[in-house]
């Protein structure tokens, strides 16, 4: 990685990339810290204490503390992320989006621009909402038409300012700039929950021999969970494809070996992003209505929902909601892969093209036993994602050690990291070859 990175620095049009996306990144935090005209921060922060450390942490992590902390980027790039799953699955509801997705770059940029004005779209009314929710729970300084307006645009603005900066990151430095935003905002929290946990575990601790063990145990597991995700994300089953020999003219061409690379963790982090929202969604809206802290059977079903009361051995009547969170993840693996990966089109485009897998028949036969193999990867890939996202909320529960950051945060660190350290590497392999070709 670091050899990776001083190579880059010796390129100059590569440095240039980098030096432009850490400024872009300088920018983010600063604007992370620029607080939202007309909300009273206090009355709010104690507010939000008042919840439950489970219910926003979730929202609190992938905007950098931004959206507890009220400032112009609290909505951060969660709207663009929705809106970027949205149009995934309507591209394949919708014919003509589908068409569009196949029709090149001109339809590629088609799609980017309805995603761009669905992510102002969704902040519009999601700020509107927010907005709304705290004037009449007398967390704005003062509830009126204008207070509203200028909390709603601020927020839409500063959606907005992240989609373009994470656009023009893609564009002009290194890396998804999506993901890179993403990145450093849950990067920017970690200190913040090393030191929660050394407070908690380590510095609280009387006997000296037992905060160096506990020191070690969080070291090594979190170590672990980080090794497992690279291992994760670098896991792929290569299929074999045998290309059939053509004669064109007096030339014999084809004949070549390939591969279809099927990755164990094919959907990413999208599974766990689902079903962490789909069971927040009403813990949240609880919440923002100041519902769910009795003692009535809606209570009990939302303290089910929410991860704080999971894997308590003094409660373990809540942690049923773990096993619904575990079905969900593998049930949304399952699901989003079979949006994404298409075997059978797989299977015609190598037929077209001359392709088969050796000792399976083109066409349909290519297409069950692609599908035979998805699914087994992908249930291996879904029992992974479990056990990384799993073990955070096991620590959580049975130990008290409440972090921001968990199985879903490191994979997304780990998946971004890798990705963007071979973009570089490609980047230099490609001006390489142009020196080469030049001399």
């Amino acid at each position: 990685m670091l050899e990776t990175l001083r190579n880059a620095f010796k390129i100059k049009d590569i440095r240039n990339r980098v030096i432009f996306t850490f400024f872009m990144l300088i920018v983010i935090r600063i604007g992370s810290q620029l607080p939202i005209p007309g909300v009273n921060r206090d009355l709010l922060a104690n507010w939000f204490a008042s919840q439950g450390s489970d219910a926003f942490n979730f929202f609190d992590a992938i905007t950098g503390g931004s959206f507890l902390q009220m400032t112009i980027f609290a909505l951060n790039i969660t709207p663009y992320i929705t809106s970027s799953i949205i149009m995934q699955l309507l591209t394949i509801a919708i014919p003509k989006l589908e068409e569009m997705q196949k029709d090149g770059e001109d339809g590629r940029k088609k799609i980017a621009e309805i995603t761009r004005y669905l992510t102002v779209a969704l902040a519009l009314i999601e700020s509107l909402a927010m907005a709304i929710g705290f004037g009449r729970g007398n967390y704005l300084e003062n509830f009126n038409a204008m207070s509203v307006i200028t909390i709603v645009a601020t927020m839409t603005a500063g959606s907005a300012v992240l989609m373009w900066i994470g656009e023009r990151i893609t564009e002009k430095g290194v890396g998804n700039g999506i993901s890179i935003v993403l990145t450093i905002n849950i990067i920017s929290r970690i200190p913040e929950d090393l030191m929660s946990l050394y407070q908690q575990f380590i510095a609280s601790s009387s006997n000296i021999g037992r905060a160096v063990l506990a020191a070690v145990i969080i070291l090594a597991i979190i170590l672990a969970v980080v090794l497992f995700v690279v291992l994760l994300q670098d896991g792929q089953r290569r299929i074999p494809v045998q290309y059939s020999k053509k004669i064109q003219g007096r030339k014999q061409v084809g004949g070549q070996s390939s591969h279809i690379p099927l990755k164990v963790n094919t959907a990413g982090v999208i599974p766990i992003i689902f079903a962490q929202s789909l069971m927040q969604f009403p813990v949240v809206i609880a919440s923002i209505l100041g519902k769910g802290n009795g003692t009535g059977i809606g209570s009990k079903i939302l303290h089910g929902l929410s991860q704080q009361y999971w894997c308590d051995p003094k409660q373990p009547i809540y942690s049923i909601g773990l096993l619904v969170y575990i079905i969900l993840v593998v049930a949304f693996a399952y699901f989003y892969t079979s949006i994404t990966f298409n075997p059978l089109e797989i299977a015609n485009n190598m037929k077209k093209q001359g392709g088969f897998i050796p000792g399976i028949r083109p066409g349909k036969p290519t297409s069950d036993y692609l599908n035979r193999i998805l699914n087994y990867i992908v249930l291996i890939g879904a029992v992974a994602l479990v056990i990384v996202a799993v073990i955070p909320i096991f620590f959580n529960g049975v130990f008290g050690a409440n972090v921001s950051f968990g199985g879903t945060s490191i994979i997304i660190i780990v998946g971004v990291v890798i990705e963007t350290l071979k973009q570089i590497e490609s980047q230099m392999r490609v001006r390489y070859y142009k020196g080469f070709l030049n001399d």
